[in-house]
């Protein structure tokens, strides 16, 4: 496929009069690329091959974290909490491309300071400043891709690319443990500086990606970079830059945009707004989805695994190891059903079903631990690998999809890094609490984990809507048709058609001409009300 300069002027009046604004946009900027069949491309790719280049270089930030995260865990956490919060004040001034690569150096920084530590010289005090910041730059990363996989993808496969991407967490630390394992037999200060050394190729090719593939056309429309915008809605619609497809899906997320900024800058406490927007109720959906992920108990099982192994069922050192090695692979291959799965069963089902079986996975642990038998004892381990089958293809993958696409590009960034934020804050507190649970109540600590997912089914039953097969504008118009018409969000997502995009357009228009009649009836205009906008990304 050759690549050619091109640089058009296409006249387009009737387009430009239904659209104001997107005279700006007919012409590519000088310097552009694009194919043989003048379709914008980057690093030669268009269309689907794009799309699964920018799943792939997730694909490696998901699995540097999963990686990571299984070398070494505890204070990493807060790191990654730090990160989080740094995504959330700096991720709408950077972009989504510029926060990788920034998260991808400061991984390598901080991977650095850690293999460098020697003996003798503060070395555990220079290690955990390393671990740190290595666990910064993480927390810039996974606050930041879920968000650009979103906002590049297709409706019909947008859950899939998540899902591929998010897998990785679970591939990646079945690869840490089994490297860990292997070199323990090693007995010098390679069986550790190699592991956390081996990281860096993951950031390396983490940040290369990011500086050849193509930033959020949503975000760069939003940052008023139009043109550059349209070209990437062209380039990964595999259309040329002023066809009806690239025209139209332009003209729907200026549209959005343009209404958005009627309610004044972006700021933090957006997020807590209500109205047709919903950006609070949005926001604490998506990360309860986070919280919930943490305190279902999956790092219990994951981490904690080979000590229950060996102190609570018997077996020796060695064997624990093992065990734990073929738990996290189980887990490692249980995510991939989550491909199938995400688009055919919808977020909603997978919810509910991985709830309820985390909830009877945990019973059967408990159960098998009331009374000390040992013979008894020994069928807890079908409970910890049944537990990991259920997560590794449900509760792995959704909880970073789901705010990333339930959110609007308004507050996406920031209810995207506040997600995040939950997900450390209680994944840190989750690995403190779970040992001391374990030594004083044994038994207890798995009823408690069963009794807490069986608390999730309800909540997500009555409050989080399907948005499987949904368009990010789609999602937008049913929490307003939802506000507008005063039914509930979930049943309004299960009932809504599925629309084209042209269909968007048309009732995004209307809805938001009612809400401004509504509110001018109200008198919402004289005093300030924040709620003239229907879809306020």
């Amino acid at each position: 496929m050759g690549e050619k300069q091109a640089l058009e002027k296409v006249e387009r009046p009737n387009e430009q009069e239904e659209a104001p604004g997107l005279e700006l946009t007919t012409k590519l900027p000088e310097g552009a690329k694009t194919n043989d069949a003048g379709v914008p491309s980057y690093f030669g790719l268009v269309g689907t091959r794009l799309i699964s280049a920018i799943t792939a270089c997730a694909t490696v930030g998901f699995l540097l974290f999963g990686y990571d995260q299984g070398v070494m865990s505890s204070i990493y956490e807060l790191g990654c909490f730090a990160g989080a919060i740094f995504a959330l004040l700096m991720g709408n001034r950077l972009g989504r491309l510029k926060m990788i690569k920034l998260g991808s150096v400061v991984m390598v920084l901080g991977t650095i300071i850690q293999i460098a530590a020697i003996k003798g010289n503060q070395a555990g005090l220079q290690f955990c400043i390393g671990r740190v910041i290595t666990g910064v730059g993480n927390g810039m990363n996974t606050s930041t891709i879920p968000s650009w996989v979103a906002e590049t993808s297709r409706s019909h496969n947008r859950g899939l690319l998540v899902c591929i991407e998010a897998s990785m967490i679970a591939t990646g630390t079945a690869i840490a443990y089994w490297v860990d394992f292997g070199l323990s037999f090693i007995k010098t200060s390679i069986n550790w500086r190699l592991p956390i050394a081996l990281q860096i190729i993951f950031a390396a090719g983490l940040f290369f990606g990011a500086t050849y593939l193509p930033e959020s056309p949503r975000w760069l429309m939003q940052d008023g970079r139009h043109v550059e915008a349209q070209r990437v809605i062209a380039a990964l619609a595999g259309e040329k830059y002023d066809s009806e497809v690239t025209l139209l899906q332009t003209r729907l997320i200026m549209q959005s945009i343009d209404q958005s900024h009627q309610l004044g800058v972006i700021k933090k406490r957006n997020m807590f707004t209500s109205g047709p927007t919903q950006h609070f109720r949005r926001a604490a959906i998506g990360a309860s989805s986070q919280i919930f992920q943490q305190i279902g108990g999956a790092n219990a099982v994951i981490y904690f695994a080979p000590v229950i192994f060996e102190q609570n069922i018997g077996v020796t050192r060695q064997l624990s190891l093992i065990l734990g090695g073929v738990n996290v692979t189980v887990y490692a291959l249980a995510a991939f059903a989550s491909y199938y799965l995400i688009e055919k069963v919808g977020r909603r089902k997978m919810f509910l079903a991985g709830s309820a079986g985390q909830c009877l996975s945990m019973v059967i642990i408990f159960a098998c631990y009331i009374g000390n038998n040992k013979q008894v004892l020994n069928g807890s381990v079908f409970g910890l690998f049944l537990y990991l089958i259920f997560f590794g293809a449900t509760w792995l993958e959704l909880p970073w999809l789901y705010p990333a696409e339930i959110n609007p590009l308004r507050t996406r960034t920031n209810a995207n890094a506040v997600s995040t934020l939950s997900n450390w804050i209680f994944n840190f507190a989750v690995v403190q609490w779970t040992p001391v649970m374990l030594t004083s109540i044994t038994w207890g600590t798995f009823l408690f984990y069963a009794v807490i997912n069986a608390m999730f089914i309800p909540v997500i039953y009555l409050f989080y809507p399907e948005t499987a097969g949904r368009t990010l504008e789609e999602i937008d118009l049913i929490f307003a048709r939802a506000y507008n018409e005063n039914k509930s969000y979930v049943s309004v997502s299960i009932s809504m058609p599925k629309m084209s995009d042209a269909e968007v357009e048309v009732e995004v228009n209307r809805l938001h001409q009612a809400q401004m009649e509504r509110n001018r009836n109200l008198g919402a205009e004289e005093d300030g009300s924040p709620e003239g906008t229907i879809v306020a990304q």
